[in-house]
């Protein structure tokens, strides 16, 4: 097992990254980095959007089918994605280390907490004032909040993998696989979902090598890929829509040990549909690298236009379908930040989606040139 891949002179392929790409060949192989990463983040704001419009209109639509067949996969690969590039500085010295996978994401992470917790200031409070506000930012500090966990969880997983880097990588890895397989449900979000994903994000770090080999396959083989992608689709299928009886786990899906599974065929079936998306290129392909390009800026403000949104179209009455309602409500939510990210790159509130120099650990004379502002990013 190796963790780090070939392409190591590569971070990724956005033009305003601090690393660059060396060469156009190994920013074409890339590209289905961020399609991936495109498609996951879509998928994720898709359920968000869904599953609130579902609640506050009280009925299901087409939408929900799309996020219950992405159920098992679409966080596991997002994970598996974050943890590809993890070897580049996994064994750097702490400072270097610290100021690219901790710093970065606990920035990130605060700032939106402070945000997104003031945006929902009164329910927050309840009428108690400023100090069950502050409690509810100390509490945060310790216990991710709202959707911002997946932030945190990445900040926490690199330091784990760094701290046990040393372990042969099978140990690690079952280690990590018995920790998703076990009954552990304690309340925590940060304890449940470290030990239900935490295996994807070592699979991404030591299986960097052969997964970008998938890729470059997928790419020179197109027609299997194709039938092996098909077959992944009826096959997850059956397992979402099989009822178990068990009211605990209510589908084949659901089941221990099929879920992890799941996740893992369905981790490699989407780098396997973004190579093959990246090969095709097209306007699709083209929408799903920009959204992959920009994943955690969506991330981040995704809860606004969606919650702004969501409550317009249902208390106007205009449309009456929840499909479509879910529909316009996640394009909104994906749409919307992109947008505002465009707007605010050049003037102050760039440090929205852009860590100042300010806080940084290490300059940039320590890796490469580039500009004094981190974009964020997962990978």
């Amino acid at each position: 097992m190796s963790a780090r891949p070939n392409t190591e002179p590569v971070l990724s392929v956005r033009p305003d990254d601090p690393v660059r790409p060396r060469g156009a060949g190994e920013s074409g192989r890339l590209a289905w980095v961020d399609v991936a990463k495109g498609i996951c983040i879509i998928l994720v704001v898709m359920m968000h959007s869904t599953l609130g419009v579902g609640e506050a209109m009280g009925g299901e639509g087409f939408m929900h089918h799309v996020v219950e067949f992405a159920k098992p996969f679409r966080i596991p690969d997002f994970f598996l994605l974050s943890g590809l590039f993890l070897g580049r500085v996994v064994d750097r010295d702490w400072r270097l280390f610290a100021d690219r996978r901790i710093v970065h994401f606990a920035y990130f992470y605060l700032l939106w907490l402070v945000l997104q917790s003031a945006v929902k200031y009164a329910q927050i409070t309840d009428g108690a004032g400023p100090g069950a506000f502050l409690a509810h930012l100390a509490h945060g500090l310790v216990e991710p909040y709202s959707t911002l966990w997946f932030i945190y969880l990445l900040a926490v997983f690199s330091v784990a993998v760094k701290l046990l880097r040393r372990l042969p990588g099978p140990a690690l890895l079952i280690g990590a696989a018995l920790l998703q397989l076990a009954p552990i449900h304690t309340g925590s979000t940060l304890i449940d979902e470290f030990c239900a994903r935490f295996v994807y994000f070592v699979a991404g770090y030591l299986f960097a090598d052969r997964i970008f080999g998938l890729a470059d396959t997928v790419r020179a083989k197109a027609g299997p890929a194709l039938a092996g992608l098909a077959l992944w689709a009826v096959i997850e299928t059956v397992f979402v829509v099989t009822p178990t009886g068990f009211p605990s786990h209510p589908t084949l899906a659901s089941l221990p040990g099929v879920n992890l599974v799941l996740g893992a065929a369905g981790a490699v079936a989407i780098v396997a549909a973004a190579a093959l998306l990246t090969k095709a290129g097209g306007p699709v392909t083209a929408a799903f690298r920009a959204c992959g390009e920009r994943s955690i800026v969506i991330y981040l403000a995704f809860f606004l236009p969606m919650a702004a949104l969501r409550t317009v179209l249902i208390r106007s009455g205009v449309i009456e379908d929840v499909g479509l309602v879910s529909a316009l409500v996640t394009l909104a939510a994906v749409t919307v930040p992109l947008a505002i990210e465009r707007v605010v790159r050049h003037t102050p509130a760039r440090f929205l989606f852009r860590r100042p120099a300010a806080f940084h650990l290490v300059g940039e004379e320590r890796s490469a040139p580039g500009p004094r502002l981190a974009p964020a990013r997962t990978a």
